[in-house]
């Protein structure tokens, strides 16, 4: 797979899932997919490992079902032959408070027959948890 193809993939997918069209997100997910999002699972459910496309679409729906998207903006794609790494600027709207969370995203991924087989995504989880809390953790 070459570096244009990735390219088509990743923003094809990430279309996708900025307009929340999973019917969009899903082909692009490998069946054997390797995913996590590294964050407080206690303060988001849906962070963690998961494997499989059922178990991370299952994830991107309790996503979608906790918060609205504001705005999700790919800043810089590094492609790379088969890989890739997203820098993106969110912000969301926690559904159940309405405090808004603006953070920035890290995602690495690895593709495989045209689709997403590895996916890493880091998060300034500190900040963003601060913002879903509405207060300051001290973390000295």
């Amino acid at each position: 797979m070459g570096s244009d193809d990735t390219r088509a993939v990743v923003n094809g997918l990430y279309d996708a899932y900025a307009r929340r069209d999973f019917d969009r997100v899903a082909p692009y997910i490998h069946d054997d997919i390797s995913w996590v999002i590294y964050a407080p699972r206690k303060l988001f459910g849906f962070t963690g490992p998961r494997h499989g496309k059922k178990a991370v679409l299952e994830a991107l729906s309790t996503i979608a079902k906790e918060y609205a998207i504001e705005s999700y903006v790919p800043k810089i794609t590094i492609v790379d032959g088969d890989r890739a790494a997203v820098l993106s600027d969110v912000t969301f709207m926690q559904r159940a408070s309405g405090r808004v969370l603006n953070f920035r995203i890290a995602d690495v991924m690895r593709l495989r027959d045209e689709r997403i087989v590895e996916f890493e995504e880091f998060i300034d989880s500190v900040d963003v948890a601060e913002q879903a809390l509405g207060r300051h953790i001290d973390l000295r």
